[in-house]
């Protein structure tokens, strides 16, 4: 379980690195949300988190298919096909949080979403690293070898 929370947070953190960084990329939350938790700093807070569990089960449930589909092209492409497959899971995250008070907003997907994807990517290795766990168990591995 502490596993989940710790990719949960790392997903809020390399959501909001990728909006910080790109003009075209926003999480903002609705009137209602911020009635709810008091404040538009905390409102936002919200959004990332709700957006990142959105992302996360879209990478968790409708990634795996398309990558399992696309296998031809990503290794024809040498695996940057990898990238447009991250952005379109972005892409999706994005439509699929119409639904929620809090929007992802990406404003196109070439430059935008694929940017993002690269952004949420490394920020998401970077701070992979940080997890007690992995850590542990590279160490193990290393030790073997």
């Amino acid at each position: 379980m502490s596993r989940f929370l710790f990719r949960w947070v790392v997903n809020a953190l390399a959501l909001a690195v990728a909006a910080w960084l790109l003009p075209g990329l926003a999480i903002t939350a609705d009137a209602a949300m911020v009635r709810t938790f008091g404040s538009a700093q905390t409102a936002t807070m919200a959004a990332y988190v709700i957006i990142s569990l959105i992302f996360g089960l879209v990478n968790a449930i409708i990634r795996p298919v398309l990558a399992f589909l696309s296998i031809p092209i990503t290794c024809l492409t040498l695996g940057l096909f990898s990238i447009i497959i991250n952005a379109l899971m972005l892409w999706l995250t994005a439509w699929l949080s119409t639904f929620t008070p809090a929007k992802l907003i990406i404003d196109t997907f070439f430059w935008t979403a694929v940017l993002a994807a690269l952004i949420v990517s490394v920020v998401s290795l970077l701070t992979g690293w940080l997890e007690p766990k992995e850590r542990r168990r590279l160490r193990q591995r290393a030790q073997r070898d």
